[in-house]
């Protein structure tokens, strides 16, 4: 709880103040009153100053949003008699991308909070990343029954970003990245294929129209974010069949040039992702392995439209100067877009994170970039609760301010933004990797998703985990988490949803560990604890499912939960049916068959790393499940 200050700001105050100071105070610990302690305030140039001396309190701004982180430093140092704190930032735009599209659509009032943050942190554009969860009036069925915002959602979310000095813009999809909206009977007649809009049909760009109007109508900001990123498959589905072949570059252009026809004639300035330049180019169809830019690609550059080079996953500099020398040859305006990494499962990646993140802001600082993106994705269900991003806005946000990464800095400033432990979101990783795991570069190791939704009886990681003492790790966590939990009001339910995670997987990876060498080497006594062992796992989850029910519901509206709550009903029946089978065996009866299996290794590389695994379908089975 912050202790009460009270002020009295004066001078030259942006517009809505009031509204906006009554918004971020909150969470400092300020007061407005004309009894407080006055501090002047200026609009000027060079960013931000903040002054304390015998002769009062001078803050400075030169966008509104930086009074406000203005202020959280001015509280950070309350207690000072005197400090001075300049600020320029690296970049001309600092942003944070909101993935609201992977089942979780964040709350109005979660965002309203999660705006208020950024506000504090100095970030000045919220991305709101919609794939079909945005109203468009003439189409029923794009983002039914997902939690899609409605028009006055948006307008209203947009009205309060603005209070508080953030651009909120939409960031859609025009290409790829549409299969939600795609499967439906209504809308598959748009369809190249499964996540892919069709190029070059009359009744896409149609669609695209009204979709384009109704993305950007309850924004003020002229920004729009048209996607066009891993569209696999352009011009080899139905176009294929209806048109013939035809260079990809070409498809990519013209459905372009259509798009930012549409874009012009409503006063929007575009941006999309770049990746689909390259991919073409690249022997493999990946975004990072062709060399420089083909004249193909240059020729299907199109001006006015800048790209957006992401990248989340390198974690030596000169791979990102590389590639932003790539863009450079492309002759477009260049953003970029690192990664915040919350979508490798129910807990986000600061290792990952600050490994990849630090080089790409650094490379994006040396290379002049205008305009930096943190994303926080939510793929494959949004199993990590978006509050999980909140270390990593900040981390941009003090590089910017900063101009470069300092661990101390970086927690006290969290702090007092975010008033929270900046360990508590760091140690996130411990449940991602065990000791004695080592992670795969591009794809790193998530433990606590693979062993939370592996079968306890066809344990396809067996033979990657051998030989890791996971249980005995888990069940260090759960006595750190329940810590966090206690020492925290604002975050209590967060950690304590971590607290019960890593109880579960304490349990379910003991089994894991013992229970195939048990019944291969006839251990029935072993087999009996392992069995209460995993009943106490079972119980756990089911208590695992309600906090994590309750959390969700918290932050996020209601769609989408039914996916998580399936997969927890799974875990939970699928130890059942482990426990009665085994506790069948021990009683001399026939030893399940797929503890007998030959234990093989399956994402462990030559080398020793595992690679992660994102989707559930690749770690319960291997049987395909959706058949």
């Amino acid at each position: 709880m912050q202790q009460e200050k009270s002020i009295f700001p004066c001078g030259a105050l942006p517009p809505r103040f009031g509204e906006a100071f009554e918004a971020v105070a909150r969470h400092l610990g300020f007061v407005r009153t004309e009894r407080g302690e006055r501090v002047q305030i200026e609009q000027g140039e060079n960013g931000l100053l903040v002054k304390k001396s015998a002769q009062g309190i001078f803050l400075r701004w030169e966008k509104p949003v930086q009074l406000y982180r203005a202020f959280s430093i001015l509280c950070e140092r309350w207690n000072e008699t005197e400090f001075r704190v300049e600020e320029k930032p690296c970049f001309e735009t600092l942003g944070m991308m909101l993935d609201v599209s992977r089942n979780a659509v964040l709350r109005p009032e979660s965002l309203k909070t999660m705006l208020e943050r950024m506000a504090l942190m100095g970030m000045d554009l919220g991305m709101m990343y919609t794939e079909d969860t945005y109203e468009i009036p003439e189409q029923p069925y794009f983002g039914w029954m997902r939690g899609r915002y409605s028009i006055a959602e948006l307008k209203e979310l947009d009205d309060y970003a603005a209070a508080l000095g953030i651009e909120l813009c939409p960031c859609i999809q025009t290409l790829g990245h549409l299969n939600r909206a795609l499967h439906w009977p209504a809308l598959a007649h748009l369809k190249e294929n499964e996540e892919v809009i069709l190029a070059d049909d009359e009744h896409t760009y149609a669609f695209l129209e009204k979709a384009i109007a109704a993305a950007a109508a309850p924004y003020h900001s002229r920004r729009i974010h048209i996607g066009m990123d891993e569209a696999d498959g352009v011009g080899l589905g139905t176009h294929l069949a209806r048109f013939g072949y035809e260079d990809p570059h070409a498809i990519i252009r013209r459905h372009l040039e259509r798009v930012k026809a549409i874009t012009d004639r409503l006063g929007l300035n575009a941006m999309m992702w770049s990746d689909m330049y390259f991919r073409p180019d690249s022997p493999t169809g990946d975004y990072y392995d062709s060399g420089m830019p083909s004249q193909k690609s240059m020729d299907a550059v199109v001006k006015g439209v800048t790209l957006v080079y992401w990248d989340y996953f390198h974690e030596d500099k000169a791979d990102y100067a590389q590639m932003f020398k790539k863009h450079r040859a492309l002759g477009a305006p260049t953003a970029f877009a690192g990664g915040i990494w919350t979508w490798a499962g129910p807990a986000a990646d600061y290792d990952k994170t600050l490994a990849c993140a630090v080089p790409g802001l650094e490379a994006a600082k040396e290379a002049g970039v205008p305009l930096v993106l943190a994303t926080a994705w939510g793929d494959n269900g949004a199993e990590a609760n978006l509050q999980t991003a909140l270390l990593g806005m900040q981390l941009y946000a003090e590089f910017n301010y900063g101009g470069n990464y300092d661990a101390t800095r970086l927690a006290r400033r969290f702090e007092v933004c975010c008033g929270a432990d900046a360990r508590a979101f760091l140690r996130l990783s411990a449940f991602n990797t065990a000791p004695g795991m080592r992670s795969g570069p591009m794809r790193p190791v998530n433990t606590v998703k693979f062993m939370l939704y592996q079968d306890p009886l066809v344990q396809l990681y067996e033979g990657d985990t051998q030989g890791i003492a996971m249980g005995e790790h888990f069940a260090a966590l759960e006595r750190e988490y329940a810590a966090y939990a206690q020492a925290s009001e604002t975050y209590k339910p967060l950690f304590e949803f971590y607290r019960q995670l890593a109880g579960v997987l304490a349990c379910k990876c003991e089994w894991h560990e013992r229970i195939g060498p048990a019944v291969r080497g006839g251990d029935k006594q072993t087999a009996q604890r392992m069995t209460e062992r995993l009943r106490e796992a079972e119980a756990r989850a089911k208590r695992l499912r309600a906090t994590w029910r309750e959390l969700w519901n918290s932050t996020n509206k209601p769609f989408g939960f039914e996916v998580i709550d399936g997969r927890m009903g799974a875990v939970c029946a699928r130890m059942e049916t482990a426990c009665t089978r085994v506790q069948a065996w021990v009683e001399g009866g026939e030893a399940p068959p797929e503890l007998l299996e030959r234990v093989l290794p399956y994402t462990r590389t030559a080398g020793g790393a595992l690679m992660g695994s994102y989707a559930v379908g690749e770690i319960v089975s291997a049987c395909k499940i959706d058949v």
